[in-house]
Formats: structure tokens, sequence, C-alpha cells
């Protein structure tokens, strides 16, 4: 194994430690807000995929293409979708209109 693999992976392993330790300092109220920005500037990872696949030479490097782009895709929809779940929680409920405002039975 390379020292640049041996590199990278040290700085994965890192980055899950730093990233475990800052979420779980984060009061439960703010997780959804947090994690549905997060999950927006996940987009990041479709330009990556977009770049993997313009430097694909074989089948193995258009398939992680493919899958990236899938995946970070599935993330950002979702993140925008809890987001509008969360925003529409604190939005007051609609009048429903009675049967005696429209002038029926009465």
């Amino acid at each position: 194994m390379s020292q640049e693999l041996y590199t990278n992976l040290a700085i994965f392993v890192l980055s899950l430690l730093v990233g475990f330790e800052v979420m779980s300092k984060i009061p439960s109220t703010l997780q959804t807000p947090m994690m549905s920005g997060a999950n927006a500037i996940h987009g990041v990872v479709v330009v990556g995929a977009f770049v993997i696949a313009a430097e694909a030479s074989s089948w193995y490097f258009y398939l992680l293409a493919f899958l990236a782009a899938f995946f970070a895709a599935v993330n950002v929809a979702g993140g925008y979708t809890v987001t509008d779940r969360m925003l529409g929680m604190f939005n007051r409920p609609k009048k429903q209109p009675n049967s005696a405002d429209k002038g029926g039975d009465k």
C-alpha cells in the first residue's frame, strides 16, 4: 500500500471522528435544520461524480460515477424533503369551511 493511500485513509478516519464529536455536541432541536443544510451542501458530491465520469477509462469508474451521482442526488433530495416537512410543522393549520358558511344545510 502506498503512502498516499495511508494519508487518505488517515484523513477519512479523522474526519469521521471529528464529525461524530461535532454532531454529538449539537442539541437535538438543531439536528434537523443542520442536517438538511448539510445535505444541500452534499451537492458537491454530485460534482465529484461528474469529475469521476469525465476521467473514467473503464466500466468500473463509470459504475462508480453513476452510483456516486445517484446516492448524492437522493441525499440532496431527501435533505430538501426533510426541510420541507420540518418547516410545514410550523405553519398554522388551515381553517376548514363549515357547511353553514356555504349556505348549505341549516
